[in-house]
């Protein structure tokens, strides 16, 4: 069994769910994808949902691999195709293939299809859905369900002709190509020019939970970055997904990553899940009804109790959730993370509140597969990376007493880094302002999918012009912040410097608290979660929550973690190299080892 894992994970080239090869040939659906395949810094973790294997293969350095995607290239597509088989078989779904021919690229021709329950492999009639300057074709038998592809599509299907269209006042995304069709094909959007209708590449995710996308399939999403320049043109985008779990999900994960402001919702008529449901059951005038009925998604006003009625049903079948771990046992006792929260983390200088807030970054990305944008004013990205690779590693960047990370430790730091964080950096010289901030942050959410938005510190923005003073400028900033990781579904750590704090008569700092922040009380009011990082007389490093707004996500309290120099890491229990520091005096420079 060892040797056919083996054999089969190192022919994967990317986190996903596959065919088991261990129980697939033994169960009724033999093409069921139940091995969940997770690429980590370290090499490969996998996970039956069926037959419950599971394991971790660690890679050779020789052969560590590029998680990248591979470039895209052209693939050969069918010159000529049967239209009158393409019509025949559209028409079966009530689409005029007619209609849709100059706007669409449908081709058709023989295709090898694997065995899937009852049906067996080989050559099918089939239409392919082409994809881009032929970069990839989706195919679809004529005569069954079965789907297979050559290529990968990575693009809207469809975007190529958008970005032809002059004027665009609506833009309709649907989760699969044939709802694209059936939507084309009716006269009002025919007719209409400045409509233009775009399918997901990839339909609706396989994996939800609770109607959200789950961090592993975050990679899958890049297509909406690639069509920024045709959804920014547009401030009407009508998300025509199906109405089951999994389409809900897609929709939601597409609302998060292209702004909810401009995203609409449809209702289908009783009995229908899709558009192409409601072309063949009600005909094109309903299509057309459904595309005007189109309602704002929930953003801001007044709801009724049905508005809310899903995720009540899930808090009645499953009560209160915690949150995500840390990946520090001794912090998860005073609070946990959930998307959609403001946590304030303050500190005098040099307690290492930022070095905390990578250590919790580095551990999201490791647990959850997190992604994340940071805003570090006082940590040039180069320095931020190197101290990243640090924690990652667990080896020092630069020379020093304790050997330092090899080169081959260092380019895999950096591949992890490229593909969990992203840095919002101003280089232009002007001050960064919270509108600017937010801006690059939603682009970061539509390109990679970020989960966690840091700001590092506070006094670096810029405040608004038209407040009379500080504490109601950070007042609204702090709002801002709330609504944004709210409507976006992330989690901001927002680090602000509190004021001079004052000593006792062996020099001792107070701890600063959520009041004790420079400039205003909000702080304290606003945040979700409140966080000091502070270093006691002893030496130690004291983590305490004095702002927990939710109580089954955490407890106001204080715990002490382990703080490693030359790595930069946190942990709960002193690592076995390094043993915990002797800090001389609060803020100065560590100049002696504890031996």
């Amino acid at each position: 069994m060892q040797d056919l894992l083996d054999n089969f994970l190192s022919t994967i080239t990317e986190t996903g769910r596959y065919i088991c090869p261990v129980c697939s040939k033994t169960r009724k659906k033999q093409n069921e994808r139940t091995l969940q395949v997770t690429f980590k810094s370290d090499g490969v973790v996998f996970h039956c949902h069926h037959c419950l294997v599971e394991g971790r293969r660690k890679e050779k350095k020789e052969k560590e691999r590029d998680y990248s995607p591979p470039p895209v290239r052209a693939i050969s597509v069918p010159k000529i195709s049967d239209d009158e088989l393409i019509s025949a078989y559209l028409a079966g779904r009530s689409i005029n293939y007619s209609l849709v021919k100059d706007k669409f690229n449908v081709v058709s021709g023989a295709r090898y299809f694997r065995a899937h329950g009852s049906l067996k492999e080989g050559e099918f009639p089939a239409i392919g859905f082409v994809y881009g300057n032929n970069e990839a074709v989706k195919w679809r038998a004529l005569n069954d369900k079965r789907f297979t592809q050559d290529g990968a599509a990575r693009i809207f299907w469809g975007i190529d002709q958008a970005r032809k269209v002059e004027t665009i006042e609506r833009i309709v995304i649907t989760e699969g190509e044939i709802d694209a069709l059936s939507i084309g094909s009716i006269g009002a959007v025919i007719k209409d020019k400045a409509i233009v209708v775009l399918s997901a590449p990839n339909g609706a995710p396989a994996r939800v939970s609770n109607r959200r996308v789950e961090p592993e399939d975050d990679t899958k999403f890049s297509y909406i970055f690639d069509g920024i320049d045709v959804l920014k043109r547009c401030d009407k985008i009508i998300l025509g997904t199906d109405s089951d779990e999994a389409g809900e999900a897609l929709a939601e994960e597409l609302a998060r990553r292209i702004g909810r402001a401009k995203c609409y919702s449809v209702s289908y008529p009783d009995g229908c899940k899709d558009f192409n449901d409601v072309l063949q059951k009600h005909g094109p005038e309903a299509v057309e009804t459904a595309l005007d009925g189109a309602t704002p998604m929930p953003l801001e006003g007044v709801y009724t109790v049905d508005d809310y009625a899903d995720d009540v049903a899930v808090l009645y079948k499953n009560g209160m959730i915690g949150g995500l771990s840390t990946g520090l046992k001794n912090v998860d006792e005073l609070f946990t993370i959930v998307p959609g929260q403001l946590s304030v983390v303050t500190g005098i200088p040099g307690a290492g509140k930022s070095e905390f807030v990578d250590q919790l970054m580095v551990n999201l990305a490791e647990k959850y597969q997190w992604k994340f944008a940071v805003a570090s004013f006082e940590n040039p990205p180069p320095l931020h990376i190197a101290k990243l690779a640090e924690k990652i590693v667990g080896r020092p960047f630069f020379d020093g007493p304790s050997q330092k990370m090899s080169k081959e430790e260092y380019d895999e730091a950096l591949s992890y880094i490229n593909k969990h964080w992203m840095f919002l950096e101003q280089k232009s010289g002007e001050v960064s302002t919270i509108d600017s901030l937010l801006d690059r942050a939603q682009q970061a959410i539509m390109r990679m999918g970020v989960r966690g938005l840091v700001i590092d510190p506070y006094n670096y923005i810029a405040q608004s012009q038209k407040v009379d003073n500080e504490h109601q400028g950070i007042n609204d900033l702090l709002t801002r912040l709330v609504s944004f990781a709210r409507a976006n579904q992330i989690h901001i750590w927002f680090i602000a410097h509190p004021a001079k704090m004052p000593t006792d008569a062996q020099g001792q700092t107070a701890v600063p608290k959520g009041m004790n922040i420079s400039g205003s009380a909000s702080f304290f009011a606003k945040a979700d979660i409140g966080v000091t990082v502070h270093i006691n007389k002893r030496g130690e490093v004291e983590v305490h929550c004095w702002k927990i707004r939710f109580k089954w996500l955490g407890s106001v309290g204080k715990t002490t973690v382990q703080y490693d120099v030359p790595t930069g890491r946190y942990s709960d229990t002193a690592y076995d190299i390094h043993m915990p520091e002797t800090i001389n005096k609060l803020g100065e420079k560590i100049d002696a080892w504890w031996t």
